[in-house]
């Protein structure tokens, strides 16, 4: 049964400054490869921090330098490499989480809720797809920050010959310092109650507008229990494995997955 190497990357990114961001992480990632890890995972808009500044900072997709970076990323090390990053498509401003495989190919997810708080619905558009990819059997629900906090964008809707839509849940976020609780308590509600292990990667420092960001990111297993959790404040590169055996049977030994709810969401997203 395979496992799935997972290196959760917590650094201190500088403010709208894609080629130190991608500098500062190469340094970071060191000689991290396929060797060691099956996925390094990055903070939600790792190459500028969390700027309102959309139409300065997006770019189209294929002349995006960070985009183009997470590719060679991925191809040599390989291994799969994500974050997020500004796009503009179409005339719209995306909060964008790309999938950079090694293979050359690209998965993305577009943030579905926008932190309203600091006008970000304003300056972004918002997605409307959930998007799941697959990492050595693992199936894997995408997600970007303030989504955390929807229980029901993330809930598992498994069709019907199936007991589990996916096996894990990613986010990477901008999660400021006075609201590192909910971030922590969140992470782990999500795996508890979707069965299933959640990958949270957040930045620590100072961004532009003064807001402090204390990391806390988590590597959280089906249980709800840290298996990578380090002292706030601090960048730190560091990979976990999770265990599909002990998922599997976790899942068969405690089926709360047949007592769940089936229900539709009122935007006409059916779950």
């Amino acid at each position: 049964m395979n496992d799935l190497r997972t290196t959760l990357v917590q650094c201190d990114l500088r403010w709208e400054d894609p080629d130190a961001n991608c500098k500062l992480l190469e340094q970071q990632l060191g000689d991290l490869d396929g060797g060691t890890t099956d996925l390094i995972v990055l903070p939600e808009m790792f190459s500028t921090g969390f700027t309102m500044n959309s139409r300065e900072m997006a770019e189209p997709m294929a002349e995006s330098p960070a985009v183009a970076w997470l590719l060679d990323q991925a191809r040599q090390r390989n291994c799969v490499v994500t974050g997020s990053v500004a796009v503009v498509e179409a005339g719209e401003y995306l909060n964008r989480l790309i999938w950079a495989r090694p293979d050359g190919s690209l998965v993305h997810y577009d943030k579905r809720h926008l932190f309203r708080m600091s006008g970000e619905h304003k300056r972004y558009a918002m997605g409307h797809d959930r998007v799941i990819t697959t990492l050595k059997g693992f199936r894997i629900l995408l997600s970007v920050c303030y989504d955390l906090r929807f229980p029901v964008w993330l809930r598992q809707n498994p069709g019907p010959e199936e007991h589990f839509e996916y096996d894990a849940i990613l986010c990477v976020a901008n999660w400021p310092e006075p609201r590192r609780h909910p971030w922590r308590i969140l992470l782990q509600a999500r795996a508890i109650e979707n069965l299933c292990p959640v990958i949270g990667v957040n930045r620590v420092g100072e961004d532009a507008n003064g807001m402090r960001y204390s990391g806390d990111s988590m590597l959280v297993n089906h249980k709800g229990e840290a298996l990578i959790d380090e002292p706030p404040g601090m960048a730190f590169t560091k990979t976990g494995t999770l265990s599909r055996a002990d998922l599997d049977a976790f899942r068969e030994a405690f089926p709360a997955w047949r007592d769940a709810d089936h229900f539709t969401l009122s935007d006409g997203v059916g779950f």
